[in-house]
């Protein structure tokens, strides 16, 4: 039942809203995701315009980090591969063919977390929800996978000192 939930929450996420100018849109912010890039680079930026919150862009940074760790170690003991629809491939590559959890949604909760810290929340989050759902909207996760990995973020962030 979950899995055929996941499939065909995948099936709407890769089917709908589909247009050249928001498939380049969403793979823009996807690729802003990678390694936490997005993510850091607000950190930095927090760090240098406002040094009164140093401890907690410093803490997204480190949260961040261990997020993509843990997140690694977990896809090489779930191994779960990647979504395959029938005519429906996937719309950017990937690093790994290993799916479960979502490193994007991982690090982008870690970072929503621990920047709330330092800046709103709500944008932070919607910055995470959105960079999370590309993932199943573009081909390379399931919805389960990005689930995972939003509860793993916010996990670690919670952990990281």
């Amino acid at each position: 039942m979950l899995r055929a939930a996941d499939l065909a929450v995948l099936r709407l996420l890769r089917t709908r809203g589909h247009g050249s100018r928001a498939e380049r849109l969403v793979r823009l912010y996807s690729r802003a995701g990678e390694h936490g890039a997005l993510w850091h680079a607000i950190a930095a930026l927090g760090l240098l315009v406002d040094p009164s919150s140093r401890r907690a862009y410093l803490h997204a940074i480190r949260s961040v980090l261990a997020a993509y760790v843990a997140n690694t170690a977990l896809k090489y003991v779930y191994r779960r591969a990647r979504p395959v629809l029938e005519q429906l491939p996937s719309l950017v590559p990937t690093i790994s063919g290993h799916s479960y959890p979502s490193a994007h949604a991982a690090m982008s909760f870690a970072a929503a977390r621990s920047l709330s810290e330092a800046l709103p929340a709500p944008p932070l989050y919607a910055a995470a929800t959105a960079m999370s759902l590309s993932r199943p909207y573009l081909g390379v996760h399931y919805p389960t996978d990005v689930l995972a990995g939003a509860a793993l973020g916010a996990g670690v962030a919670g952990l990281t000192p």
